[in-house]
């Protein structure tokens, strides 16, 4: 018998499961006229590496950040330690470093956003989506440039009158979706309104908070024959967020040494992002062989941080057995403040052809012009007080009662303004074949761009493999890897005090990804087991500090890494009829600054496990639940802005959370139950009860860095997340 040497991540699987039933091979056809990895459906792709995630499920799940980011963090690849934010980190790169795309058309995010609970709602809305994909690394030529991951949504077509909505304890959503009678016109639409002030209410703290986030957006099509159609996106969202803290205790320390610090407040918050999109797009496909694309997109992004806060603040210690106090380390106070406005404008156009000279092969061409405008004005600076002195400040000796300087912590101003262009272009080559009995797939590609503010060209190679050997167990081998750039934009070019730095350089990721796909039957049911293993070398990074959400870069290219790791996801109906599946990982990453040795970055997530379980009633079918549990270690609480990252190697605590949605479906036309009266105009109607943290974990998501003016110490006082807050939701669907 012929020895076969398999990599030690590809053995693992076939061990555990090679006990499990072996499917019927006897009826096994093939065809070697024709090779078919995946269904032709909207939104195809070559891409190997890309995940489909059913849209259903994206809206089941129970998720306070959004539906399809909230399923996207229960992947192995993806970690995030707050459910307020939608953003999400793949692995060990931080939340700049994620292309996200709608149609094919690239998407930004609000630039500004310090805080978790600034964030709103995700510009994806999961009642228009039809297709999602997603890549988190080694992914085609065709996508843009960054480092970790890549998200493609596709939005959905009406084929007849719809109407469609949701209202719960912290919003509610409308959608109508209309057709014409021979299909030529559709049109999509939807508005969305949110408000999580009840959600925040359960950080037990002493804050008025008024989080008030809409949306509307549309998509509209017009087929003007078979061959050529016409369609348009149009986006607009206003997010205000008003806080006006008042005060804070948190207990913190050791059982040893418990720690207390207790904090005053005054002044207010209010914050502004406003978004708006249009994209308009021609498509011509004169036969199944060719296909044109021509795009023209305008995105602006107008944002205000306003903010004058002032505390201050009391560190104490307790004695551990009888609670009572014992030692005031120190009394101060600080003054935080901002105004901070940012506008950014981008248009331009792309043009994409594809020629598929058979059902095998497809040769993609792009080209993409994009110009962009950039206003900033920066004025953010932050007084420490303590015992009547300024920090930082030299004091010889306090007893001369010499004032000194009023010296403030630390100080960023910029007025900042750039137009420059940008172009890229990519051509990649996709191939099925067999080779002898086995079925190959290939796709090889490249892109270059070239960014007229920094006047640097990038070019990045890529490539994608896949062979699934003709074996009785199901099984295919994957390897992908290539160049990838993080093109510099906004936050990466602005440096620590506030001006743009022309010299930034793109940062420079070489990635390699091992994988295997082992699909089998258990229990007479369909499983599909994943196993990835990756190692990626960076150079070029720019340094950087997590600031609660917000990443503050150094706008220096001083920096070299490393990142490796192994995840594994098994996906299958451990239910009949419902997909769940578990996700587990192990991951590092590391940098190394000024060549002073390796540390871990921000995002060295380590090991995490997560789970999305989807179960209903046997005899109950229209009862149904669904849950999300994550674990995941602590990532490093990052030094505070303007310090010494090599000082500051301590983590947060583990992040810890399980959600559950319970539902009862009253109608479901799929059930083929009639109904009258009334209650027939409805296609669906369900009445669902979400419990967000279910256990009430006290995770937490950054450090406050409070100063002992006696020792000079930072202590870090936890940021905390949201405790257990119960949702009502009803959603419905008129025919």
């Amino acid at each position: 018998m012929k020895k076969i040497v398999l990599p030690l991540s590809l053995m693992v699987p076939m061990l555990v499961f090679s006990q499990s039933k072996k499917r019927d091979t006897a009826t096994k056809v093939t065809d070697i006229e024709e090779v078919v990895f995946q269904k032709k459906v909207t939104g195809r792709t070559n891409d190997i590496t890309a995940v489909k995630i059913s849209a259903k499920d994206a809206q089941n799940v129970a998720s306070i950040s959004g539906g399809i980011e909230g399923i996207i963090k229960t992947l192995p690849y993806v970690n995030s330690n707050t459910e307020l934010s939608s953003q999400y980190m793949v692995r060990g790169g931080n939340y700049d470093e994620n292309l996200i795309y709608i149609n094919d058309i690239e998407i930004y995010r609000p630039f500004l956003i310090r805080n978790s609970q600034q964030e709103g709602m995700s510009i994806i809305n999961p009642d228009m989506v039809s297709t999602v994909n997603f890549s988190a690394g080694g992914f085609e030529a065709r996508y843009g440039d960054k480092m970790s991951s890549a998200l493609n949504i596709y939005y959905r077509e009406p084929e007849k009158f719809e109407l469609s909505g949701e209202a719960s304890l912290i919003g509610g959503r409308l959608t109508t979706g209309l057709a014409s009678k021979n299909k030529k016109l559709t049109a999509l639409f939807s508005g969305r309104y949110r408000n999580t002030n009840l959600v925040l209410n359960t950080l037990k703290e002493d804050t008025d908070f008024n989080p008030t986030y809409w949306d509307f957006q549309t998509y509209l099509n017009y087929h003007i024959s078979p061959k050529f159609s016409l369609s348009f996106i149009g986006y607009y969202s206003k997010n205000d967020y008003e806080m006006v803290p008042k005060e804070r205790s948190v207990t913190f320390g050791s059982l040893q040494q418990p720690i207390t610090v207790n904090i005053g407040y005054g002044g207010r918050e209010e914050d502004m992002y406003k978004n708006m999109m249009g994209t308009f797009s021609m498509n011509y496909k004169p036969s199944d062989k060719w296909r044109f694309t021509l795009d023209s997109f305008s995105y602006q992004n107008r944002e205000k941080e306003y903010y004058s806060i002032a505390s201050s603040y009391e560190l104490q210690t307790f004695d551990p057995v009888s609670g009572d106090p014992i030692t005031s380390y120190d009394v101060g106070g600080q003054i935080e403040h901002a105004r901070n406005d940012l506008f950014v404008r981008t248009y331009g156009t792309q043009f994409k052809t594809r020629f598929s000279p058979n059902v095998n092969t497809d040769i993609e061409v792009g080209f993409k012009f994009e110009k962009e405008n950039l206003k900033d004005l920066t004025n953010e600076w932050k007084l420490v007080d303590s015992a009547g002195y300024s920090l930082p400040r030299p004091i010889d000796d306090p007893r001369f009662g010499d004032p000194g300087d009023l010296d403030l912590l630390y100080r960023i101003s910029g007025n900042n303004h750039i137009e420059p262009t940008r172009l890229s272009a990519y051509a990649q080559y996709s191939q099925k074949f067999f080779w002898g009995a086995s079925k190959v797939f290939v796709n090889v590609g490249a892109r270059v761009a070239n960014w007229s503010f920094n006047k640097e060209t990038i070019f990045s190679p890529r490539f994608q493999f896949a062979i699934k050997p003709d074996w009785d167990s199901d099984m295919l081998f994957k390897v992908s890897g290539g160049v990838y750039y993080q093109s510099p934009f906004y936050k990466e070019i602005k440096d620590l005090d506030g001006n743009f730095n022309s010299n930034i350089k793109s940062q420079r990721s070489l990635q390699l990804i091992l994988a295997n796909d082992y699909e089998f039957f258990m229990y007479d049911r369909p499983f599909k087991l994943t196993t990835e293993a990756y190692y990626k070398k960076m150079d070029n990074l720019i340094p950087y500090y997590m600031d609660n959400v917000r990443i503050r870069y150094s706008g220096q290219n001083n920096a070299s890494g490393y990142a490796y790791g192994i995840d594994a996801r098994l996906f299958g109906e451990f239910v009949p009829g419902v997909d769940s599946w578990l996700s587990a990982s192990y991951a590092r990453v590391f940098e190394n600054i000024d060549g002073r040795g390796n540390i871990p970055r921000p995002t060295d997530q380590r090991f995490r496990f997560a789970m999305f379980y989807q179960d209903y009633m046997p005899k109950f079918p229209s009862m149904r639940v669904n849950l999300t549990l994550t674990y995941a270690m602590g990532l490093p609480n990052g030094a505070p802005v303007f310090t010494d990252p090599y000082q500051y190697q301590k983590t947060l605590p583990s992040y810890k959370r399980v959600d559950l949605g319970l539902s009862k479906v009253f109608i479901d036309r799929k059930d083929n139950k009639k109904t009258y009266g009334f209650w027939g105009n409805f296609d669906e109607l369900i009445l669902g009860v979400q419990v967000f943290n279910a256990f009430n974990i006290n995770n937490t998501v950054a450090n406050q860095w409070i100063t002992d003016y006696n020792s000079n110490l930072m202590y870090p006082v936890p940021v905390r997340l949201t405790g257990r807050f119960f949702n009502v939701k009803l959603e419905f669907k008129i025919k």
